[in-house]
């Protein structure tokens, strides 16, 4: 965990903010936030392994040339 603390951390302070978020507006908040930022396998096992966050449901999203894409959505789990 010691590698991912600050991810872990800034991750969990971005859900307290907005209560749930799919995966790429998180991506697109810590990549933003840190100048080093995060890929995506990161993102996705520090949401996957940390208890923290609960997997709230998926998001649908289509882009302009019909390509479609299917997200999950986070939010935190009541501990």
């Amino acid at each position: 965990m010691s590698r991912t603390k600050r991810l872990r951390s800034a991750v969990h302070e971005y859900l307290d903010e907005q209560g749930e978020a799919n995966t790429a507006q998180i991506y697109e908040h810590i990549n933003n936030r840190f100048r080093w930022g995060a890929t995506m396998s990161q993102l996705g096992n520090i949401l996957a392994r940390d208890v923290r966050f609960k997997k709230s449901g998926f998001d649908n999203s289509r882009f302009g040339d019909g390509i479609r894409t299917r997200v999950c959505v986070w939010q935190l789990a009541a501990c």
